[in-house]
């Protein structure tokens, strides 16, 4: 495990650039043009970075970004 320690400015970029990044992947997640592979390693990231998100964020922020298990599934 790791520790770092960020001042309020670097936080909040932090926070801006996790929330823009899970944006461009619900984005790509959406876009039905993509192969299966390709939305299922986008998927895999999505729960890293939420999971990174999810360590400060406030929890009406985090509901935005939280995907329903049945609608992931990939078809």
């Amino acid at each position: 495990m790791l520790g770092m320690l960020f001042n309020e400015k670097e936080c909040k970029e932090l926070d801006y650039v996790l929330r823009k990044e899970l944006d461009e992947m619900l984005l790509d997640l959406g876009d039905s043009r993509l192969d299966r592979e390709i939305r299922y390693a986008i998927a895999n990231r999505y729960k890293t970075v939420f999971r990174m998100y999810a360590r400060f964020a406030p929890a009406k922020e985090l509901s935005k970004y939280a995907r329903n298990a049945r609608l992931s599934q990939f078809k």
